[in-house]
């Protein structure tokens, strides 16, 4: 997208929040790779998101420092309904508490350090919507993993599917971040228990609907 055109959208939508500014701001000081947050547009795309599919139960596989479960977390109807998301890293975990505990929002998120093929079996319960935006290398697996415990007419919620471009334009060496997306692209364009679309939005978001 134009730069240009990317400000003029941040100007025409809801903006995204004390909260959110600083955490976004704190990411971009102290850790590296912060283009990993998922930032003003795609943050309020997801809220959006939430607000129309109104689930109780969202799975987030990949927090970084937190920025998408905030956003997901505000979506959410109120205090009954609740996310659970994973983050593998755990020398991001101090940073992740300090701004969910900060948030009034903090007793909607459920906060799991760990690998997520471990963490999972040990959260209660089916997913009325499913985050993913975790190692590319093992999209799929995530994909086959949650996929039992999404509700029919629950969705999943794929980030980074565009990948840079890398999808249509990788040339000769095929890294193995790109080969996880491209696989895990084939997978879900041929799974015909699902509908789904891609968006092109920031490094590409696909939306999947479980029938």
């Amino acid at each position: 997208m134009q730069e240009e055109l990317e400000d003029y959208i941040l100007k025409h939508i809801d903006a995204e929040g004390d909260d959110l500014r600083r955490l976004n701001r704190e990411t971009h000081l102290y850790h590296l790779r912060p283009r990993m947050c998922s930032g003003h547009l795609q943050g309020r795309m997801l809220k959006m998101m939430v607000r129309m599919i109104r689930p109780q139960h969202i799975l987030e596989l990949g927090t970084f420092t937190g920025y998408s479960a905030l956003c997901l977390a505000e979506g959410l109807a109120d205090d009954s309904c609740r996310l659970d998301t994973i983050e593998i890293d755990d020398e991001l975990e101090d940073f992740i508490r300090a701004h969910f505990d900060a948030s009034p929002l903090a007793p909607r998120i459920n906060l799991h350090i760990g690998d997520a093929r471990d963490v999972l079996p040990t959260i209660e319960g089916d997913f009325d919507l499913v985050f993913i935006d975790a190692n590319k290398r093992e999209y799929c697996q995530y994909y086959e993993m949650v996929f039992p415990r999404v509700a029919s007419g629950g969705f999943i919620i794929a980030d980074n599917t565009l990948w840079d471009g890398k999808v249509v334009d990788w040339g000769k060496k095929l890294d193995a971040q790109t080969e996880g997306i491209l696989r895990f692209n084939d997978m879900i364009a041929a799974d015909d228990r699902v509908e789904k679309v891609i968006l092109p939005i920031r490094d590409g978001l696909t939306i999947i609907y479980k029938k």
